[in-house]
């Protein structure tokens, strides 16, 4: 200070009062009291204001608010902030001007929390970038400190890659952006992983700006799919399908490629839109078709692996990516339906004849069977008409039954050279599928490769005996076993069957018979080229009847002059006998046909 202001007089000092003795020492500490407190600044406990640092330390941040003494703030309420520095201004919360010990109590925490809640609604309006403090692990994530808030990062918002070990990024200062917020539970949820997002979409829109198809680009492995694999071309990615992996067929693509393996590959497509790429790694490879073998021609012989199996044929592996396809119908000299899985399967090493070869449709047809000889070349020799044989029930229709003697030689059995006696409605009353069945060659027809076959003529006919046996007349014990409305079929001894119409049925006493009934039947017709036997049991009664008649008429004898007595005649066929038996023969008949 200067000597002149040092001897400058006190412009308002009481002289008077000064001359007459009077103390101004206790007015002057009132005054001196007010200056003083009018020179602090004017503050209310819980409320917010802002210091200047003046002092830090590990522990401890002196902020000073312009009040009677300075605040102490614990340090770690600023370990958001880790470029703190004396003389920046901050926040506080005054808890107590002048607690016990006359010192002031401020907290920048909450003196954060206290406002924290606009800047982070402000924050997630304006997508603004934040920094916060990673204070710990939990469930599902890490707990951030964002503007003395704890706001949750979850696992998956950390990074673009998944990340395995949670606790290397506790202690760390990172920016985010703040992503929700639940008004109504206070809570923040906060990601690092977008602020990643935006700058790779940046990225990739410089990336995808400039492809091309065509382009060949270097790429890394990133990700492996049974349908594909996913290529890192530097900040965008494209995905190679399966089906472009190899010219050969591939079951798995780590088979091809492995993570983080770098490759060259080939874009094919991209849409800019979507954001898709299309990648190719066999079109950097020649077509196999074009280095198989220029001199390789139809009837060659070839040899491969099955690689895939389908109902209708098989697609053998010829060479690497040439594939050739073996149709069902080329495996087996068979003629009737087989699944391709009958003759092989996946993994199998065949060999084969090329059937057809196209090397602008990269198409190959093969064929096995023709490594075999065609059984039907030699037919006469191993099956001659007459031979007896065994073979194999493969299916039925309703006119006969399907048999296989060798693959590739199938018979028919016709359903009325199954057996001499039975009349058998469908196949299946009289043998099962899968069944062995003896058979003899009827007829050879080679252009067609049809064989027909018998099985009942392995035995004699039996209606030669049958003829010897139902003569007409007889009386034979039989059992009714069908009942229809023309007539009933009656079982007979030999296992042959008989036919009566209704009007034969009838008993003694006028009722008719029934089905299971066991009764006398008379053979009124026996055919033996059309192997049928008509029976009668009322006719066994009423011949009897006319016997007993006649000879009563011979004992009583014949009055002179008196016209003769009329014997009665056997019974004649009637028309309607005649129209049931019409249609019984046409029944029989065609059942023979069958």
């Amino acid at each position: 200070m200067s000597e002149e202001l040092k001897n400058s007089p006190i412009a308002d000092f009481d002289w008077e009062a000064y001359e007459k003795g009077e103390t101004q020492r206790e007015k002057s500490y009132e005054e001196l009291e007010k200056t003083y407190d009018t020179s602090l600044g004017k503050f209310n406990d819980k409320e917010v204001t802002e210091g200047t640092v003046i002092s830090i330390n590990k522990r401890e941040v002196v902020v000073n608010i312009g009040a009677k003494s300075d605040g102490i703030i614990p340090f770690n309420e600023f370990r958001y902030n880790p470029d703190l520095k004396v003389g920046d201004t901050v926040e506080v919360y005054i808890e107590n001007q002048e607690d016990n010990n006359g010192q002031l109590i401020l907290s920048h925490k909450k003196a954060r929390a206290t406002k924290s809640w606009d800047r982070v609604n402000q924050a997630l309006e304006n997508d603004e970038i934040i920094t916060g403090f990673i204070k710990c692990r939990t469930k599902g994530g890490m707990i951030v400190d964002v503007f003395g808030i704890e706001a949750f990062l979850p696992g998956s918002q950390i990074d673009v890659k998944p990340i395995r070990d949670y606790d290397v990024f506790v202690g760390k200062t990172m920016e985010f952006k703040v992503v929700k917020i639940n008004q109504e539970f206070k809570n923040v949820v906060v990601s690092h992983k977008a602020l990643i997002e935006a700058e790779l979409e940046q990225q990739r829109k410089e990336i995808i700006s400039k492809l091309e198809k065509g382009q060949v680009l270097e790429g890394t492995v990133k990700n492996i799919t049974p349908y594909g694999v996913f290529i890192d071309l530097g900040g965008v990615d494209g995905l190679i399908h399966i089906t472009d992996l190899s010219w050969g067929r591939v079951n798995n693509p780590s088979d091809v490629v492995e993570v983080d393996q770098k490759l060259n590959v080939v874009i094919l497509d991209f849409d800019e839109e979507k954001r898709r790429i299309a990648l190719g790694l066999k079109q950097l490879q020649p077509h196999p078709w074009d280095a198989l073998d220029p001199n390789l021609k139809v009837g060659d012989r070839v040899k491969g692996k099955v690689v895939v199996m389908t109902d209708y044929g098989a697609f053998v592996e010829v060479a690497p990516g040439v594939e050739g396809l073996i149709h069902v119908s080329e495996m087996s000299w068979s003629q009737h339906l087989r699944s391709a899985q009958d003759f092989l399967k996946v993994g199998d090493e065949v060999e084969a004849e090329i059937l057809t070869l196209s090397r602008e449709e990269r198409k190959m047809s093969l064929g096995i069977r023709q490594l075999k000889e065609d059984p039907w070349q030699t037919i006469e020799e191993k099956y001659p008409v007459g031979s007896k044989h065994t073979a194999k029930v493969r299916n039925f229709t309703n006119f006969g039954v399907f048999v296989e003697l060798e693959e590739g030689v199938d018979g028919l059995i016709h359903i009325s050279d199954l057996s001499w006696t039975k009349k058998i409605k469908h196949p299946n009353e009289f043998i099962q599928a899968g069944a062995d069945i003896d058979v003899q060659v009827l007829e050879i027809d080679k252009e067609n490769r049809r064989l027909s076959l018998g099985h009942k003529q392995l035995e004699e006919n039996p209606w030669d005996v049958f003829e010897t046996v139902f003569t007409v007349g007889s009386i034979h014990e039989g059992t009714i076993i069908e009942v229809m409305d023309k007539g009933a079929v009656i079982s007979l001894p030999y296992g042959v069957e008989g036919f009566a119409t209704p009007k034969h049925l009838v008993k003694e006493d006028g009722t008719t018979a029934a089905k299971d009934e066991k009764l006398p039947f008379k053979v009124i017709e026996f055919n033996k080229d059309a192997k049928r036997i008509i029976l009668s049991h009322s006719r066994i009664f009423e011949d009897e009847q006319k016997a007993e008649a006649r000879k009563a008429g011979k004992k009583a004898g014949k009055p002179a002059g008196e016209a003769p007595v009329a014997t009665p005649a056997v019974e004649k066929t009637t028309l309607g006998d005649i129209s049931q038996l019409a249609e019984l023969k046409a029944q029989l008949e065609k059942g023979g046909e069958e």
